[in-house]
């Protein structure tokens, strides 16, 4: 009862944060990106954190989404609803086909047959004709029951509720005979196996929700930018950055990808548009034409992938729970 509380607190806290900040669109974009990433874990968690499966091909099931739900719009002028709606049912039929194969695998070999069924679908999204190749597919307009869909503010309150949804998914799953099983996949598969547990069955359970909520988001995320192509939804890295946002914050918990997405996205985007950099330039510390600043300014806006290496290498040697299993310990 008190995780629904402050579920409830947390979500009208972040609806009514727009209202306060002044409706900034950088703002808007940036609490969307946090919004989306806390989601885009907190689902891959359900797969990854408690039937334990680490999934390194969600990107495929992003994509999937994205995908279907771009073509049916521009091409079939389909409602977006509907489109999002199918674009569940393709991720699901590739859940299905991916769980009945790669499910008979354990450990590492697993994780690289995920990796694999993940190029599949972006190399064939890179090379079939209707998914618009390497040129991608661009959604000029988009209209839904008279909704500004020019606004981030739809978007914004879009992926709030995917993530309230996903966080009652989970919370659900945790105390329920479903989640107890996933749980005890997840310490030993041989011993589940010997208490009488399908397998096969609850891990394909858990990856369709998992999958159905990160296709949802991908079709959002298309629908939202307006342009795809396969290195916007169907990248290795973006599955890397979802497994690294559950791991930082502490997988296997409720907040854990949440409190990891809060404090990876910002810290991204301060490195992207070089806020440091010029920060230290404003103040007179280092010199705009110095050989330090010129090495800032070109080098730092892609640092974070440097920063999220190292953060993680951290994260694994000293805390092997996240920093919400820190948080823990001192309490």
């Amino acid at each position: 009862m008190k995780q629904i509380i402050l579920i409830a607190i947390i979500a009208g806290i972040a609806a009514v944060l727009p209202l306060v900040t002044g409706e900034s669109p950088y703002f808007t974009g940036v609490m969307i990106s946090v919004l989306m990433m806390a989601a885009l874990s907190s689902a891959w968690n359900i797969l990854g954190g408690y039937a334990g499966q680490y999934s390194f091909g969600h990107a495929a099931y992003f994509g999937a989404g994205a995908y279907t739900t771009m073509i049916l719009i521009t091409q079939f002028n389909l409602n977006p609803l509907l489109s999002m709606a199918a674009g569940i049912i393709i991720a699901c039929l590739i859940a299905l086909i991916t769980g009945s194969i790669v499910f008979r695998l354990r450990g590492h070999y697993f994780g690289l047959a995920s990796i694999a069924v993940a190029e599949i679908v972006r190399l064939s999204a890179l090379n079939f004709e209707f998914t618009g190749g390497a040129q991608g597919i661009l959604l000029s307009e988009v209209s839904l029951w008279g909704l500004d869909l020019n606004s981030k503010n739809p978007f914004y309150y879009g992926m709030l509720l995917v993530l309230v949804v996903t966080l009652g998914i989970t919370l659900y799953l945790r105390t329920s005979k479903t989640g107890f099983y996933l749980q005890a996949i997840r310490e030993d598969q041989d011993a589940a196996a010997s208490l009488g547990i399908n397998l096969s069955f609850y891990k394909n359970k858990a990856l369709l929700i998992s999958a159905s909520l990160t296709s949802l988001l991908g079709s959002l995320y298309a629908v939202y930018i307006r342009f795809i192509d396969t290195s916007a939804v169907l990248d290795l890295r973006l599955s890397i950055e979802i497994i690294l946002t559950a791991i930082i914050g502490g997988v296997g918990t409720l907040w854990g990808p949440v409190l990891g997405a809060v404090l990876l996205v910002p810290l991204a985007e301060v490195l992207r548009s070089n806020v440091i950099g010029d920060a230290l330039v404003k103040q007179g510390l280092v010199s705009e034409t110095s050989g330090l600043g010129i090495f800032l300014k070109e080098n730092l806006a892609h640092a974070h992938v440097l920063v999220y290496g190292i953060i993680t290498v951290v994260c694994i040697l000293y805390l092997p729970k996240g920093i919400l299993g820190l948080f823990r310990r001192v309490k």
